[in-house]
């Protein structure tokens, strides 16, 4: 391979024009000497720089009485040239046109702007006759072009001109470099052996099964005989699927620090630009350098940017620039051509909106879905992203990954950093185990708010909506469980109960209604106690509704709906104003909805009017503590007897 490389970059130097000698000539100086004439030229050989302009009155009072007149020129009906006779140059009044440095004897030595030519030969002609001279001055009509008027537009053209000339011979001297001749060739940047990632597949923590189907790839690539003896035909396309955050971009770089092959590595994004026809163009010059070091990957970082469904549905939004760059990119992956040894990587977080065409077999073989980390994962993250942090003992990496349910590793990389930054705030040596709390919960929640004024009535409202929430919860049986209750301002919320999820892949009918019971239970709590509700439930209340038309016209656990469901996995009716139901079902579902969460507000009332002792107890150690954590949620409620997973 590298003997390859080394031959195919001597041909293409061997191919660059030969320099020319330091001694010769250069275009440039010859751009330079040309202004310099034309400046020059118009400086001092404009007619207008060395011939003085004069009234009439001085004409007719010191010329043309004296009779030192020769001849009047008339250029083009409007400027007289006036000659002055030989013999009176010598005149003291006549010396200042010796110092004039391009002044000629032959003239002309005066100019004047005559107005009209018939006006002019009436004055001429009256102060003749009043000087009484017998002797008529000459007057000869000419015309003549401008040299002044013609050069004065001319010289900015002529700048202009040699300015770009200028400028395109420099750009073409720097053409492999320069954006100007290159915006139509590919903007991929090249990994080899000598430049390769220092990212490699032991520092992708977690994605057994995504990493075993990637190092197959880089295998065959390392190995190619083992495959091809049993007649195995290597992967054209691996398409990377998952939630943002669950390490596509870094499973590529893994895998251009493990690969011993040429890796091209871009965004979607960078194959469309304003001019039309760049981003085909960059398609095709990005495989084209791909097939030249072949056998290479090709890792296309956001496809989705290019790559997007070419159905009926983008009507009102299409880009024929993007369309003619997604069919040169199927026609490159699998098209009349040959595609051999050129691998394509490709990573998306929505693959629900791609192009069908770029998704089938023989383009994209294989289709590796990167799912967020379970809990044995997340250990194994958070020892990735520990390694160069100092912990103190009391760090507990079960607790935090039993903690951390639905965090991708990008979230835990977060976590392990804002804990040293809060270590480092508070000038300790070590990372402590509440550290990581606490960055956990800033991540969660927010920034803690504690400067934030809260009037005491408002406080107490806080105090007991929270309460609220954490009594529910706890004598609900499907509910998480509660680790504590804050009612320190925390981002754009007022108050806050944090529970520890657990790791559901379905969930049930009654697992959803006591979540609705427990979310509602901060404004029925306001109910009980003050006999009013505030707006501090907006939250709560949008969730709860998003959570209802979910079971009701998604899932189907209706029983007046019925099994029937109004989901949409494909997108395409996202942007189609037309729901997909009549207005009669659609009546039907906002019933059945308001019906669900009305019965789950009163089941919550009539748990926490059961429950009231126990409300009123956590609220006024609220207000007292402002943080409750689970031992004194136990020594108020009880022991819960659905234990959380600690």
């Amino acid at each position: 391979m590298t003997t390859d490389n080394s031959n195919n970059s001597s041909s293409y130097k061997d191919k660059k024009p030969l320099s020319k000698p330091s001694g010769g000539f250069k275009i440039s100086w010859f751009y330079v000497v040309v202004i310099f004439l034309l400046l020059v030229f118009y400086v001092f050989f404009n007619p207008s720089n060395y011939v003085e302009e004069i009234s009439w009155k001085d004409f007719n009072n010191l010329m043309l009485s004296q009779q030192d007149v020769e001849k009047i020129v008339i250029v083009n009906k409007s400027i007289a040239e006036i000659y002055i006779k030989r013999d009176r140059l010598e005149e003291a009044k006549y010396q200042e046109l010796k110092k004039r440095v391009f002044s000629l004897n032959n003239g002309p030595h005066y100019s004047m702007q005559i107005g009209s030519v018939d006006s002019f030969e009436n004055k001429l002609e009256n102060a003749e006759e009043h000087f009484s001279s017998d002797v008529k001055t000459t007057v000869i009509y000419t015309t003549r072009t401008n040299m002044s008027d013609l050069f004065s537009w001319l010289l900015p053209i002529i700048l202009i001109v040699v300015f770009w000339l200028f400028l395109f011979r420099r750009f073409a001297s720097k053409n492999d470099t320069n954006p100007l001749f290159n915006f139509g060739k590919s903007t991929a940047k090249l990994t080899t052996k000598d430049k390769r990632s220092e990212v490699t597949f032991k520092d992708v923590a977690g994605l057994k099964e995504a990493k075993v189907e990637v190092m197959e790839v880089v295998d065959f690539l390392q190995n190619p005989e083992k495959y091809t003896k049993l007649g195995a035909k290597i992967p054209k396309g691996v398409m990377l699927v998952g939630p943002p955050g669950t390490g596509k971009t870094l499973m590529a770089k893994a895998i251009a620090g493990e690969a011993d092959v040429p890796f091209y590595s871009m965004s979607g994004a960078e194959f469309v630009e304003m001019f039309v026809g760049v981003g085909a163009s960059r398609v095709r010059d990005l495989f084209k350098r791909a097939k030249e070091k072949a056998p290479s990957i090709i890792f296309i970082d956001e496809i989705d940017a290019v790559g997007r469904s070419r159905g009926k549905i983008n009507a009102f939004q299409a880009n024929d620039e993007r369309e003619s760059t997604l069919n040169q990119l199927l026609t490159e992956l699998d098209g009349f051509g040959s595609n051999t040894g050129v691998i394509v990587l490709a990573a998306t977080n929505r693959p629900d909106i791609l192009d069908k065409a770029l998704l089938r077999p023989g383009r994209f073989d294989r289709h590796i879905y990167l799912e967020l980390p379970n809990k044995q994962e997340r250990i194994e993250i958070f020892n990735v992203h520990i390694s160069n942090l100092k912990l103190a003992k009391n760090a507990d990496l079960d607790v935090l990954s039993a903690l951390t349910p639905g965090f991708s590793g990008a979230d835990i990389a977060n976590i392990c950093n804002e804990a040293a930054l809060i270590a480092a705030r508070k000038n300790k040596n070590e990372i402590e185990h509440e550290d990581f709390m606490g960055a956990r919960d800033r991540v969660v929640g927010g920034l803690e708010r504690k400067s934030k004024i809260i009037s005491p009535n408002e406080k107490n409202i806080i105090a007991y909506h929270e309460a609220g929430h954490a009594v529910a919860s706890w004598y609900l049986k499907h509910v998480d469980s509660l680790v504590k209750v804050s009612i320190i301002p925390r981002g754009k919320s007022l108050g806050s109960a944090w529970y520890l999820p657990e790791e559901r892949q379905i969930v049930t009918k009654s697992q959803f209604i006591d979540q609705i019971c427990a979310s509602l239970g901060g404004r029925a709590a306001e109910e009980v106690i003050f006999n009013e509700m505030s707006s501090g439930a907006l939250d709560d209340l949008e969730k709860i509704t998003k959570q209802a038309y979910s079971m009701v016209a998604y899932y189907g656990l209706d029983k007046t709906i019925g099994p029937l469901s109004f989901y949409d996995s494909t997108g395409q009716n996202e942007s189609v104003f037309k729901k997909p139901y009549s207005e009669n079902m659609a009546k039907l579902i906002d019933k059945e909805v308001q019906n669900l969460i009305l019965k789950a507000y009163q089941r919550t009332l009539d748990l926490l009017v059961m429950h009231k002792s126990e409300l009123e107890k956590l609220a006024q150690l609220l207000l007292k503590k402002e943080v409750v954590e689970k031992d004194d949620l136990e020594l108020i409620l009880g022991v819960r007897e659905t234990k959380a997973l600690l």
